[in-house]
């Protein structure tokens, strides 16, 4: 009688602690305030280099312990771009999907409101970007650095609003 007395307090403590890691897991992604639909603002984003994409989006939804981005866009050539990729900003390298210049993205949170990633393919770096959100959580800029197709370098400014 003890012993089963012993092994359901067990499974209740176990149960207890998985319910508690959960609902961390569940408050720390409802917390996150990048989560939503974002929307390129092309009047206050700058491109030196290059030129700027017709229309861009992206999504960012709660994925585990981490996040999943969904990138829309029509290129300055009138391409169309769609690619995803989920990460947990750990700063080890995750898959991309569905772009022909990225196969992986390094993320990082640097702060509450900052994230640094690092674009790759086939293993060389073809973009590095900073993140940072607004105070009001109403706009992202991220700054960066890119090669283009053709191994030109462009810097930009992107300013991105929650919509």
């Amino acid at each position: 009688m003890q012993a089963r007395t012993r092994q359901a307090s067990l499974f209740a403590a176990v149960a207890l602690g998985l319910v508690v890691v959960l609902a961390g897991a569940a408050l720390a992604q409802t917390n996150n305030p990048r989560i939503g639909s974002w929307k390129l603002n092309l009047a206050k984003s700058t491109y030196t280099g290059g030129e700027a994409p017709k229309n861009s989006t992206f999504t960012i939804v709660a994925a585990g312990a981490g996040v999943k981005v969904t990138v829309d866009g029509v290129n300055a050539d009138g391409s169309v771009s769609h690619w995803i990729y989920t990460t947990n900003y750990d700063g080890k390298d995750s898959p991309v999907t569905g772009s022909p210049n990225r196969d992986v993205v390094a993320a990082t949170r640097v702060g509450s409101n900052t994230v640094n990633s690092v674009y790759k393919k086939d293993g060389k770096v073809t973009v590095t970007q900073t993140s940072v959100l607004s105070g009001d959580g109403k706009a992202i800029t991220i700054t960066g650095k890119s090669t283009d197709a053709k191994g030109k370098s462009v810097d930009f400014v992107e300013v991105y609003e929650r919509q």
